[in-house]
């Protein structure tokens, strides 16, 4: 079995390849071209997207941003984190976070910030293994 790289989704065909990983976490997404579309736009606002490749196949994802705000001062915002079902508990998870989270430190940033639903209990665990700690509680409205 080759190794693992971890590399950004850059091209419109890297960012597609991205798309079974990604449609794990966000079923939502239609297909390719729509995550295609989403990330470009996104990219505006400093989304990147980082793959965890093997064989040119994308095995795990981390969409994250740099952004700064009054409560944390600059940090690493993480809006998508997800590892195929079959490519699970061989460490990719802790691999993506591992480098975005050097990236941030290295563009000044002091925290690392994501959210998860209160019903996925297997990813918090997995959270706080990895360090991350909850530390309040995320609020939200449909304004449809």
């Amino acid at each position: 079995m080759s190794p693992v790289t971890l590399r950004h989704a850059e091209t419109e065909a890297e960012i597609g390849a991205c798309f079974p990983a990604m449609a794990e976490l966000r079923p939502h997404l239609a297909d390719p071209a729509e995550l295609v579309a989403r990330v470009q736009r996104q990219r505006g606002r400093g989304y990147r997207l980082l793959a965890a490749w093997r064989d040119g196949a994308v095995l795990g994802v981390a969409g994250y941003r740099m952004q700064e705000n009054l409560i944390h001062g600059r940090f690493v915002y993480v809006d998508d984190l997800v590892v195929r079902d079959g490519a699970r508990r061989g460490r990719l998870g802790a691999a993506l976070l591992d480098a975005v989270a050097a990236e941030a430190r290295a563009a000044g940033c002091a925290r690392m910030t994501l959210d998860t639903g209160l019903d996925n209990a297997l990813g918090q665990r997995f959270y706080f293994r990895w360090g991350l700690l909850a530390t309040g509680m995320h609020f939200g409205r449909d304004l449809t």
